[in-house]
């Protein structure tokens, strides 16, 4: 694995994963007080993982230097997208999710989530891992490469459940573009639990309490 990765559990002998993608700019430390609010005891102990995106130019941002999944080369985030940078990190992610089943996690209790950026690497990896997992999350995201994912998502992902959240004020990833990205995972036939918040690009705390419940339903 390439990724440098924060590490954190909350407890020994941990039964499932959770690992955690920042936004752009960010970097893993950004979710680990969220993560401290999610009460998963009745799962048993728990392993999160925050992995650091690497240093790249982002476009969008005039070329500087920050933390990014992939390149950012237009505002709407479609029309141009930086398919060679999401498939990097969508394998760099991968390995994660493998190096937790070679640590004896299994599929199925490994959840990916996400913020941002964030969101669209954990819906980029999860719907094409070759096995199912427990959950994907995604938050103030949305998908990338939408128009690929019907030919290239797994088979096994199909009874992967979804977790959306969204603002209704976020300015950076709009919403209509989170609803798009929710109705086209619909049309596929993914079970999405869409949630919608009266905030702009950031997480609020009935999300959080949102996210916990979800948790606790498929890493039951």
């Amino acid at each position: 694995m390439s990724l440098q990765v924060i590490e954190a559990q909350t407890g020994d002998n941990p039964v499932a994963t959770i690992i955690i993608m920042h936004g752009l700019g960010a970097d893993g430390r950004d979710f680990l007080p969220i993560a401290e609010q999610i009460d998963l005891r009745d799962v048993g102990p728990v392993r999160y993982l925050f992995p650091n995106a690497p240093q790249i130019p982002v476009t969008i941002n005039g070329g500087y230097v920050m933390p990014a999944w992939y390149d950012l080369l237009g505002a709407d985030l479609v029309t141009r997208q930086d398919e060679a940078g999401l498939r990097k990190s969508q394998l760099e992610i991968d390995a994660l999710i493998e190096h937790e089943k070679s640590r004896g996690i299994p599929a199925n209790k490994i959840v990916v989530a996400g913020f941002s950026q964030g969101c669209a690497m954990a819906l980029m990896t999860g719907l094409r891992h070759a096995e199912r997992l427990a959950g994907i999350a995604g938050l103030s995201g949305y998908l990338p490469l939408a128009d690929k994912t019907t030919a290239e998502r797994s088979a096994a992902s199909q009874g992967t459940p979804i977790f959306l959240a969204h603002g209704s004020h976020d300015g950076v990833v709009i919403l209509p573009r989170a609803t798009a990205s929710r109705d086209a995972l619909t049309a596929m036939g993914y079970q999405v639990d869409w949630h919608e918040y009266r905030m702009e690009h950031s997480v609020c705390p009935e999300e959080v309490a949102d996210l916990e419940e979800w948790l606790q339903r498929v890493l039951a």
